[in-house]
């Protein structure tokens, strides 16, 4: 009697749920530790006395440069070791180096420390999309990609939500500690119940052999597809980070909002309305791909298009709810073009090729979106301040809105290109198979 429980525990905890759900639960805590520096700007700003375009370089380059650029060596270690390890060790690295950033007592030190933050988060985005491909059919992974991504959307909640009441609470210091010590625990879990599926075990082709960054650089190059959904995703994360990073201090400085109201707001908003429209992004790009593969960029390219009638009124609108009320939109489809955005990329090469792949990807997004989206609204927004007063940063914002129009063009333009090319690639992996 007693081993039925335990076989079912075993098959629950073996399951492809069970991983994706650990490796959704990491990239949750990588948002969280990422995110509740949005939040608690206000605080940091204060105790270091920092202008707008300081708080953007911590926000955006300080952090962007190094999870982008190190997601490539990392990324090609991951095509060719445990990436199970390899997860471990930099979510063991972020975790700590969040914690840190609560004890530092200088302005430079938590540059460097988010700095060494950054390097951390960059091993496990990549190692965790290609073992969820390698667990997940074609037919399914734009759906699989989502639900992990929705970590973004749950880790936004959650840095947001908790983070506000603890900075208001207890200080900004111990937000950060508090942020980063579910990511220890969580690397024991990983370590004791996840395993590394085999490569390519979902495609039914041969496998063929691990490829260097250059060459896959190149292919990628070579393909229309990817240069166009690269231009539309990198877009996105330019409005999208400008947007995550300083919307808490707008709301605080144009609305008068304290830290703990604005972090319930900014949690329900792109945490529960977009964990909902990143699902859903993923669901119906799989819905609407078995039949034109098209639709994995023709729903990125919505949801980009969506948010530009309300962001005027978003940043403009004087009474807060009408404010918070357009804000809906823009914020809850940030994350949106991720599932659909991941699943194409990795159609597009070889199988042990799928983690450097997604990282150029994300070297592409990162230092477009998170390097200069944040940047680029806190020069603005000390530019216009002696014309404009606290309303620049409405206008700074407001401005950061076109990189959402160069993203609708650049999934459009990508449409075309994706059914020839993804099947000739998955024509000449079954040709491989034949040959095999």
């Amino acid at each position: 009697m007693t081993d039925a429980p335990t076989s079912a525990s075993s098959r629950i905890i073996g399951s492809r749920g069970w991983v994706l759900g650990v490796l959704t639960s990491i990239y949750l805590v990588n948002f969280v530790d990422r995110q509740v520096l949005a939040i608690l700007l206000p605080q940091v700003k204060a105790e270091f006395e920092l202008s707008d375009a300081m708080l953007g370089l911590l926000v955006g380059p300080t952090f962007a440069f190094f999870y982008a650029t190190m997601g490539l060596p990392l990324a090609f270690l991951a095509d060719r070791v445990s990436r199970r390890r390899l997860i471990a060790a930099s979510l063991a690295l972020f975790s700590a180096m969040t914690i840190t950033c609560g004890l530092v007592v200088q302005f430079w030190q938590l540059l460097l420390v988010r700095t060494l933050t950054g390097v951390g988060e960059a091993g496990t985005g990549p190692a965790s999309q290609t073992m969820i491909t390698d667990l997940y059919p074609p037919e399914r992974r734009g759906r699989a990609q989502a639900v992990y991504a929705t970590g973004a959307n749950l880790g936004v909640l959650v840095a947001f939500a908790a983070g506000g009441i603890i900075a208001e609470a207890w200080g900004w210091r111990a937000a950060f500690i508090a942020v980063g010590l579910p990511g220890l625990v969580l690397t024991l879990v990983l370590l004791a119940t996840v395993r590394d599926p085999q490569r390519g075990a979902s495609d039914r082709v041969a496998q063929e052999n691990a490829t260097g960054i250059g060459l896959v650089m190149r292919q990628l190059w070579q393909s229309r597809a990817f240069r166009y959904t690269a231009l539309g995703a990198c877009s996105t994360c330019f409005t999208a980070y400008a947007l995550g990073s300083f919307f808490p201090l707008f709301l605080a400085r144009s609305h008068g909002m304290s830290t703990s109201e604005i972090g319930i707001a900014m949690a329900l908003i792109m945490g529960v309305c977009g964990g909902l429209a990143t699902y859903a992004a993923g669901y119906l790009a799989d819905r609407f791909g078995r039949n034109d593969r098209c639709w994995y960029s023709y729903i990125p390219a919505l949801a980009a298009l969506a948010p530009l009638p309300l962001a005027p009124i978003c940043f403009l609108a004087p009474n807060t709810g009408v404010a918070l009320a357009a804000a809906i939109v823009p914020l809850s489809l940030t994350a949106a073009f991720i599932g659909p955005t991941v699943a194409v990329v990795q159609w597009l090469v070889p199988v042990r090729s799928r983690a450097t792949a997604v990282a150029t990807l994300i070297l592409v997004d990162n230092i477009v979106g998170l390097g200069l989206g944040p940047q680029f609204v806190g020069i603005a927004s000390d530019l216009w301040k002696p014309a404009l007063g606290d309303d620049s940063l409405r206008y700074a914002m407001l401005a950061a809105m076109a990189g959402s129009v160069v993203s609708v063009f650049g999934f459009v333009m990508a449409a075309p290109h994706l059914r020839a090319e993804i099947d000739a690639r998955e024509a000449v992996a079954l040709a491989s198979a034949s040959n095999g």
